[in-house]
């Protein structure tokens, strides 16, 4: 099992959604490809077009963190902070799981 995932509630400003999935798509290409064994999933809402949730399943709370703690992560979330009005990162354990993923 998975040991932590990392979450994001991103609201972005109206007009640069385009610009927020492009610089996420980096921003998890690059996470993948640094750090092993992280992925990530970006979630739109269908009410709200700037409201966003990203899932991220890590091998480790220490690989999660070694990556929130790169210059890489603080310079790439730095340049998609420029295309919101607010953000919220969250680590998660695992706390039920059902199925295969």
């Amino acid at each position: 099992m998975t040991e932590v995932w990392t979450h994001g509630r991103w609201i972005v400003k109206p007009g640069r959604e385009d610009e927020f999935v492009a610089a996420w798509r980096e921003f998890a290409e690059w996470s993948a490809e640094s750090f092993p064994g992280g992925r990530g999933m970006l979630f739109r809402d269908r009410e709200e077009e700037g409201r966003f949730v990203s899932f991220g399943p890590w091998p480790s709370m220490e690989t999660a963190q070694e990556w929130r703690a790169s210059a890489g992560f603080q310079e790439r979330v730095g340049r998609i902070r420029e295309l919101l009005d607010g953000f919220e990162p969250y680590l998660l354990d695992p706390v039920v799981v059902v199925g295969a993923w």
